[in-house]
């Protein structure tokens, strides 16, 4: 009894007899509708509670000698396939000529449609002719050295080979007249067949993801000192009532994987402007102009970005694998849906080779430098910076039974205080009846 008494003094919460109760109607309303009050707030804490945010944040970008996939699909409805070159290079000295690794070239007729692939080598003829040969044969290179990957060391059997002869000594090739393999091969006759057609250039390429350009031109290209050079011959001289120009639409342009459109929608839905649109501005980009010698250049600025899942943990990364191990396409997908892609933001400009102002343009202040290679180019420089973006929840558990707690005594509180104002009001208005 001593012990029950020493808690006794200490209770905060005093009690009142039952029979010093008093039970009202506007007090069962009262409770009724705090109660409900409570439900609808408890359960707006729980949901509150489940809302993954996605938290962004800038830190500087740490990584070394990494790899960077360039994805593009982009059309030139009036340079055939056959002329068009892909070349990439960057400032650590990698140069890569007539890309083809991951990459398709799609011929498209006058309307716009694919009317094949077989384009990429020009090779099918090629592999029947040399199935015919003498397999001691050596075609000759013309005065030039054989190239190194050549089928047969010190010959030029094919006219492709012939081809990459004359760029290693830097001399026009033209048409192939005269040069025994690209007639065998019917090389003019398939130029002018395509000389009509348009061409689309789709899939990706792995570089070093340092400052570099990429770029596509026509004809051969090759290295000249410090110059790099395309042979345009065939590219200037057209055919009969046909002009080369380099009109484009880039369908698709990006630098990295493709965020999932899941992500895509639950990142829009928590208010933020990411989109693969905002990721990629140059999709759906077109340009068209009816010179032969005009120049596009897009100024490209990369920015690393990463998004992390919620309940995402480091345990490796696929950025830290050797790249030759992914297959194209691969490289930044990591663990648990993690990606590592990039953002870029873009610059264009755009002038004809010939020179002059830019009247046209609204700018007859601004003077055009002369000469060039015609073609489209994108120089990308990599951003110091990494944006990370990663899912968190809105609030940690103990913070939910904070909320709740907070809700109850609030609710209850407040209907204890209407409870309170509506009895003593009653009260009044029945004293004031009664006297």
């Amino acid at each position: 009894m001593p012990s029950k008494s020493r808690f006794t003094r200490l209770d905060a919460f005093t009690k009142t007899v039952e029979d010093a109760r008093i039970r009202t109607t506007s007090g069962g309303i009262v409770t009724l509708a705090s109660l409900l009050l409570i439900l609808y707030l408890v359960w707006g804490e729980w949901a509150d509670y489940r809302r993954v945010t996605v938290a962004p944040e800038l830190i500087v970008d740490k990584g070394r000698g990494e790899k960077m996939e360039i994805h593009m699909n982009i059309s030139f409805p009036r340079v055939p396939c056959e002329l068009l070159t892909l070349d990439v290079m960057d400032v650590s000295g990698e140069v890569q000529t007539g890309v083809m690794h991951g990459v398709n070239k799609v011929r498209l007729g006058e309307d716009g449609r694919e009317v094949g692939r077989e384009a990429l080598e020009l090779g099918k003829e090629v592999e029947e002719s040399m199935k015919h040969m003498d397999p001691e044969y050596c075609g000759e290179c013309y005065g030039a050295p054989a190239p190194g990957n050549a089928i047969r060391a010190g010959c030029c059997n094919t006219c492709a080979e012939v081809r990459e002869a004359y760029a290693s000594v830097s001399w026009s090739f033209g048409r192939g007249e005269n040069v025994e393999q690209c007639e065998r091969e019917h090389y003019s006759e398939h130029l002018d067949e395509q000389r009509r057609e348009g061409c689309r250039i789709e899939g990706g390429i792995r570089v070093n993801k340092v400052v570099g350009n990429f770029h596509f031109a026509p004809g051969k290209s090759f290295s000249n000192g410090n110059m790099h050079v395309h042979d345009l011959e065939n590219y200037f001289a057209g055919g009969e009532g046909i002009d080369h120009t380099f009109s484009h639409t880039i369908h698709h342009l990006r630098f990295g994987p493709q965020l999932p459109e899941d992500v895509v929608r639950r990142i829009g839905r928590r208010g933020m402007a990411w989109s693969n649109h905002h990721l990629n501005p140059l999709d759906e980009t077109e340009q068209k102009t009816d010179e032969k010698a005009y120049n596009y250049m897009y100024f490209v600025k990369v920015v690393s970005t990463a998004y992390l899942p919620l309940g995402w943990e480091r345990t490796g990364s696929i950025l830290d694998i050797p790249h030759e191990l992914v297959e194209l396409g691969g490289y930044g997908k990591g663990e648990a849906g993690s990606v590592e892609t990039h953002q870029y933001s873009v610059t264009s400009h755009k002038r004809s080779l010939a020179g002059g102002d830019g009247g046209e343009e609204g700018h007859k202040e601004r003077l055009h430098a002369r000469g060039g290679i015609p073609g489209v180019f994108f120089s990308y420089d990599i951003s110091p910076m990494k944006v990370i973006n990663r899912e968190a929840r809105s609030k940690s558990f103990s913070g939910f039974l904070v909320g709740v707690c907070a809700v109850i005594g609030g609710t209850l509180t407040v209907a204890a205080a209407i409870d309170r104002a509506l009895y003593e009001g009653g009260q009044r208005v029945k004293k004031f009846h009664s006297s």
